[in-house]
């Protein structure tokens, strides 16, 4: 009890204001939650629909997500818009910069945007198909138009740099469990200070403060009965163990550098690796921009079509065949016409990873079992 009524706040609002200065934030921005998904449901029961309103979704989405706000939508009469993106290389015009195909994104899904559209729903980095989304730009100019945005970001959390004042999104949710390496049951809700008094908890409890301090947007989502808050303290060791130099973690990177900025060119130089193997292999090019997937610790490969049904449940016959037969451990994902196996690396990961993981492949390519 005395951990509960006097320690576990002010222990929670230092484990905060970690994560909020890795996040390029405030900590009473901040609210901690089991995952990506509660903190997305606490969105949706935050957000006001009235029949004829529109959330706006991509087709990269992460399927859960979808499938919730199709959900709110239909309780509500709203209804659910998704927007293909143009982000493959024969839906952007020859020659395209950088710069250029941010623009396109972000002018593709602000031109589908309507008087109904009230909240914009997109990922950081896209789960299916491992790319990255113009975030900074798209953001603050949906906020010009009106529109409260929702960033879906469990990929980006360490993945990539996170600035959340210069994102400027409504909310942001993620997991931390990725690739900050935090336990399970460890994510995070950020709400925009235009947002706190809107908010509503998925879980009602007691509300105010167990400890008697004075009153908070946060304590709605500080005490939602009793459970063990150790997941959520330990997101802050996750985040100093990022910030420190990486001593013989990995021994072809300099030990003077900081744990994160290894994590970040170890994984690149295996995904380097990885599409040269898998591509010779399969004779497959990827078809996103290089400036969509530059950057990301995972990749979407194509694969050669296969006609086996895939449904929620039931993976491809492939992703079962690495998993029981070979002990390796990596999604194959549809999306539209294509079917790609997504590899990620870390800092766990070694080259030998890599070889041992194309070598698998190409066997089982000779064996008509690609």
């Amino acid at each position: 009890m005395r951990f509960f009524l006097d320690e576990m706040e002010p222990a929670l609002d230092d484990a905060t204001a970690t994560l909020a200065s890795f996040l390029g934030t405030s900590r009473n921005n901040l609210v901690f939650v089991e995952n990506s998904t509660f903190a997305m449901n606490i969105v949706a029961a935050s957000t006001q629909l009235s029949p004829g309103d529109e959330v706006l979704v991509t087709d990269h989405e992460y399927g859960a997500v979808t499938r919730l706000w199709k959900r709110v939508c239909q309780a509500t009469g709203a209804r659910v818009v998704t927007v293909d993106l143009p982000v493959t290389n024969d839906s952007l015009p020859t020659g395209s910069t950088d710069d250029d195909v941010a623009a396109l994104i972000t002018n593709t899904i602000l031109d589908a945007t309507t008087e109904q559209t009230k909240l914009l729903v997109v990922s950081h980095v896209s789960s299916p198909t491992a790319i990255r989304l113009p975030v900074e730009s798209l953001c603050p100019t949906a906020r010009e138009r009106g529109i409260a945005t929702c960033v879906d970001g469990p990929h980006a959390i360490a993945m990539l740099p996170v600035d959340l004042r210069r994102i400027d999104c409504d909310f942001y949710t993620a997991s931390c469990h990725k690739w900050l390496s935090a336990p399970f049951g460890s994510g995070f809700l950020y709400v925009n200070p235009r947002q706190q008094k809107h908010v509503k908890p998925a879980i009602v409890s007691w509300g105010g403060s167990v400890g008697g301090r004075q009153p908070s947007w946060k304590d709605e989502f500080v005490w939602q009965g009793t459970h063990n808050p150790a997941a959520f303290l330990a997101i802050a060791d996750a985040v100093r163990f990022f910030e420190t130099p990486a001593t013989d973690l990995v021994a072809t990177e300099p030990p003077d550098r900081s744990t994160l900025e290894t994590y970040r060119t170890h994984a690149a130089s295996l995904l380097a690796e990885a599409r040269q193997r898998i591509t010779e292999l399969t004779q497959l090019e990827s078809p996103f921009h290089p400036s969509l997937t530059d950057d990301v610790t995972m990749t979407a490969l194509p694969l050669p079509p296969s006609y086996a049904e895939v449904t929620h449940g039931k993976p491809d016959p492939l992703q079962i065949t690495l998993r029981n037969e070979f002990q390796i451990e990596t999604p194959v994902v549809r999306w539209h016409d294509h079917r790609f196996i997504r590899v990620s690396a870390h800092l766990y990961n070694r080259p030998d990873d890599v070889t041992r993981l194309a070598d698998t492949l190409k066997n089982l390519q000779r064996d008509g079992s690609l």
